[in-house]
């Protein structure tokens, strides 16, 4: 039996091969082909009940299916996978493109009476009707088949530029001496080691992977090691890379991206891409955008310069580095944190054991939000996946409310970065007239615990990866406790995409809450939990650099949305990147950096014209939690009943009304700057 094809309640990864994704994907297609004439024929009732029963129903089996294939694409990633997934990617692009497109079908919807449907499935139409016009069902003849065309070809190029990406950063090693590694933690180094001798190999395996890139630039002692590495980084699938990885260059797909996504929304009627992202966001006009991104520019940027200048002046007096250029501030930085609050990162990794950080992590949100988390069994793609379950008691016992895939290591194969995607949204199924619990995967790219003697350590994180840990799992309780049962609706679906980040931020702030993070710490050799002392010593440092992070932040923004309004595709792009520098930036990489080349984000994400969003949410989240601070308990203890409230208000109501009705029901007003920039430490 083909895997993909299965009616198991779960998709069935440790038997899904290469081999079984074209036919599978073919008799979908087909079934949702069949479906969508059914619905679209002469007589069949414009009900919403009724398209749904045959229409989403088969459109629903086809998208998991196809979800399940992208997602083993991303984290499991072989030669035969990536050849299968590339046959069947135009084929799934061009069904959802004339979907989206079919007149008839849009006519069906037009002429639903919204009167006769429930709140969820009137937002959930107004959305579709919406889409139904983003998605070209109101262009004619060859407009319509060029934009047909334009779909395809930016799923393909979206696709290549991924491909590109891994490729180059699987691709680069560099096998450092014992001289070189000084200064790089001990954990990083056996790592290293073990991956060397895995090949046959002398010396210490250094990569790109986070785990290992990170590290070497924050504690490496030796200076060329960090520029090599910097070099090799910033220039990946660019034309300054290494000979050996010039065919991994980006330049062209970005190019082509730019040029596509401009015509696609000049097609619809809209000046440019960013206007056309912008439709079904908050935000009103990209003018908006552009203001709060240079507002709160303004605002950062005397604090980013006074980071610098701190660093520059660290740099000459005490590490005798007159002239420090990019590939030093990581080190230099680290170094003046040690200094100045007399910890440092490695020293507080050792309390970060990863069983014990989850165990924290789960602790909070079973007490504000009123669940419990359990393991549970599913097939999985590889041995360091978990699985796991949610669970509420009620009246009539133990509900299932959802549950989620763990995938925590970096590995080869496996995509850069960290993420949440849907395996099923909550839904009230019209075909069995059974409630369908939502599923989700996170997806973190940690470094493995070591195995020494046949026995495997666990994992140790650093704070910021807790704080991604924590991140990750925000966007996993915004899909998972919804209460909606209109899957277009249900969770993360339908809501908008500048208010996404909501919960995630807001979940980082706990870990930063002295409460939650000594149920979350244990020392790998004592099993001590975090000293308070260090604790403080920690939240001294919190905002150390917040100036320079906050304009990183809103470079890569402002980059992202003046190339989507104000530049055009044949264009210099690095020229416009270089203007944005001018304006925000305080520290300027190298002429030779092309770190565009990798921005996956914009150019293989879901944020294209959308990057600014992260800032724009972290107003939202940061309002947010100043209600839990406002209430909390003399010794910091969350109040639960502002965690039952924001639960209610955010999470349970996912996309079935827009963002700001439901902050306004939890915050009683619109969201504010203050709570953001006192908590960045940059308020007057």
């Amino acid at each position: 039996m083909n895997p993909l094809l299965s009616v198991a309640p779960l998709p069935l990864f440790d038997r899904i091969r290469p081999e079984h994704v074209a036919p599978a994907i073919a008799e979908l297609l087909d079934q949702a082909n069949a479906a969508l004439e059914t619905v679209c024929g002469v007589d069949f009732a414009a009900q919403w009940n009724a398209v749904s029963r045959q229409l989403d129903v088969a459109t629903e089996k086809l998208g998991t299916a196809w979800e399940t294939v992208s997602h083993l694409n991303s984290v499991a990633d072989t030669p035969d996978l990536r050849a299968a997934y590339n046959a069947a990617l135009p084929l799934v692009t061009e069904f959802w493109t004339r979907l989206g497109a079919d007149e008839r079908l849009y006519a069906r919807y037009k002429a639903m009476d919204v009167h006769t449907l429930n709140p969820e499935q009137r937002q959930a139409h107004k959305n579709a009707v919406r889409n139904f016009v983003l998605g070209g069902a109101e262009l004619v003849g060859k407009q319509r088949e060029r934009f047909a065309q334009i779909q395809e070809s930016l799923a393909a190029l979206n696709q290549k530029f991924s491909e590109n990406t891994l490729d180059a950063t699987d691709a680069f090693a560099y096998y450092a001496t014992d001289a070189e590694m000084a200064g790089i933690p001990d954990d990083i180094a056996q790592a290293a080691r073990a991956g060397a001798q895995s090949e046959g190999k002398a010396g210490f395996k250094l990569t790109l992977k986070a785990p290992c890139y990170l590290p070497v630039m924050q504690f490496a002692h030796n200076r060329a090691l960090r520029a090599s590495m910097y070099r090799a980084f910033v220039t990946r699938a660019s034309d300054q890379s290494d000979a050996n990885t010039r065919n991994f260059d980006n330049s062209d797909c970005m190019r082509d991206i730019l040029a596509l996504r401009q015509e696609e929304a000049q097609l619809l009627g809209y000046p440019n891409f960013g206007t056309l992202s912008l439709v079904p966001k908050m935000a009103d006009t990209t003018d908006l955008v552009i203001d709060f991104l240079r507002a709160l520019a303004s605002k950062a940027r005397p604090f980013a310069e006074r980071d610098l200048a701190d660093m520059r002046s660290f740099a000459q007096s005490e590490l005798a580095l007159g002239e420090p250029q990019p590939w030093d501030f990581p080190y230099i930085g680290e170094k003046l944190k040690e200094a100045r609050y007399a910890f440092s990162e490695q020293e507080v990794k050792q309390y970060f054991v990863f069983p014990k950080v989850l165990a924290g992590l789960f602790k909070i949100a079973e007490t504000l939000f009123d669940v419990r988390i359990t393991r549970d069994q599913a097939p999985v793609w590889n041995p360091n996946v978990e699985f796991y379950r949610i669970e509420r008691s009620g009246a009539s016992g133990t509900v299932l409310v959802g549950q989620f895939f763990l995938d925590p290591s970096a590995r080869n194969g496996k995509r850069s970065g960290a993420w949440m995607d849907s395996v099923r949204s909550r839904w009230l199924r019209p075909d069995s007239g059974q409630l369908q619990t939502p599923v989700a995967h996170l997806v973190c790219n940690f470094a493995d615990g070591l195995e020494v003697g046949g026995i495997k350590a666990p994992a140790l994180l650093s704070h910021d990866d807790a704080i991604t840990l924590f991140h990750e799992f925000g966007h996993g309780l915004h899909h998972l406790l919804t209460q909606v049962n209109e899957h277009d609706v249900a969770g993360i679906s339908g809501v908008e995409w500048d208010a996404i980040e909501l919960p995630s931020q807001f979940m980082e702030n706990f870990c930063w809450e002295w409460d939650v993070l000594k149920h979350m710490t244990a020392h790998v050799e004592t099993g001590e939990p975090l000293p308070r002392a260090l604790f403080e010593k920690m939240r001294a440092a919190k905002n150390f650099q917040s100036g320079m992070q906050t304009v990183r932040q809103i470079e890569f923004g402002l980059f992202d949305m003046l190339m989507h309004t104000q530049h055009k595709p044949q264009d210099d792009l690095q020229l416009l990147l270089e203007q944005v520098r001018d304006e925000v930036a305080v520290v300027r990489p190298p002429a030779w950096s092309r770190t565009a080349n990798t921005f996956s984000h914009i150019f293989a994400g879901g944020y294209a014209a959308g990057y600014y969003s992260y800032k724009w949410a972290e107003v939202l989240s940061a309002d947010a939690y100043a209600a839990f601070e406002e209430t909390a308990a003399t010794d910091g203890t969350p109040n639960v009943e502002t965690g039952t409230r924001f639960r209610r208000a955010i999470l349970e109501a996912g996309g079935s009304r827009p963002a700001m009705e439901s902050f306004k029901v939890f915050r009683g007003r619109e969201p504010t700057l203050d709570a953001l920039l006192r908590h960045q430490g940059m308020s007057a």
